[in-house]
């Protein structure tokens, strides 16, 4: 369980982050073309697709062809990043799949401000050694918010982090 939530916040993540890359598909019908029909470059890039490729409806095709046409621009730690989503994107089950789309429905309404706070809870995250991680996905969920950086991945439901409570100073004084 506890690792399925962590593949479904990574795949959220990778969709996060590529949301502010421009749309491959606009309102228009454009040819998603099958595995047999892909170049050479994007079929190495899209590799971990293949045994779905043809299964995927086009709208779908098309978002992964506008990843694997910015595959070549990216850092090679960005490259590796997106092969190890691709790959955990073909392990997810057709219900962990429809979550995550879920999930990355609703960080891309969230204001610009909390989407930014998301990210960088996310990015802490993936700085924990594989141990830490290990340590934290072990642990029962909770539903209260922690000053410290994140005790897990994002929230991988419908619902919106949660909020932290505004720091307490007991001892303020009045202003004279």
């Amino acid at each position: 369980m506890a690792h399925a939530l962590r593949t479904l916040s990574a795949v959220a993540a990778l969709a996060l982050a590529l949301a502010g890359a421009p749309a491959a598909a606009g309102p228009m019908v454009l040819h998603a073309p099958t595995w047999a029909e892909l170049s050479p470059a994007d079929k190495q890039t899209l590799a971990p697709l293949a045994n779905e490729w043809d299964s995927f409806p086009a709208e779908r095709r098309q978002k992964w062809l506008g990843i694997a046409k910015r595959y070549p621009k990216m850092a090679p730690a960005e490259q590796q990043r997106v092969q190890q989503q691709m790959h955990a994107w073909v392990n997810l089950t057709p219900a962990e799949r429809q979550a995550a789309r879920e999930q990355y429905k609703n960080l891309k309404q969230l204001p610009p401000d909390k989407r930014q706070h998301m990210t960088e809870k996310w990015e802490e995250y993936q700085q924990l050694p594989p141990d830490k991680k290990r340590e934290l996905a072990s642990r029962p969920q909770t539903g209260g918010a922690q000053q410290s950086p994140p005790k897990q991945p994002p929230p991988t439901g419908a619902q919106s982090p949660p909020k932290q409570p505004p720091p307490t100073t007991p001892q303020q004084s009045p202003g004279k």
